[in-house]
């Protein structure tokens, strides 16, 4: 757990058995233009498609971003290290962990 994490539980903003993953989106995806940088709250061992189960319903498009350009399921980034979407739904999350997505910026 991270020191903001045990701050946060000893104030009383996240119950126990709580962790926090940030999930940062930036670019065109699809139709549209994603510019998302939240910080969810999961259950203790949440795993990715538990994450991207908590994005959607708090309005986060993770999974229409993911489908929308399937070259993305192979380039979602999982602190810094890539982590492709099929081969990693059931890995464990952690708290402080941080999940990057971003759209090619040019072709070539």
């Amino acid at each position: 757990m991270s020191v903001l994490g045990a701050i946060r539980r000893a104030l009383g903003r996240d119950p126990a058995g709580t962790i926090r993953v940030r999930v940062f989106m930036r670019g065109r995806i699809g139709d549209g233009w994603y510019d998302v940088d939240r910080t969810l709250a999961l259950p203790a061992g949440a795993t990715v498609a538990t994450l991207i189960d908590a994005a959607e319903r708090q309005g986060i498009r993770l999974r229409d971003a993911i489908a929308a350009s399937p070259h993305l399921r192979h380039a979602i980034m999982l602190n810094g290290e890539r982590c492709p979407v099929d081969e990693h739904m059931d890995h464990p999350l952690a708290d402080g962990d941080e999940v990057y997505l971003f759209a090619p910026l040019a072709g070539g």
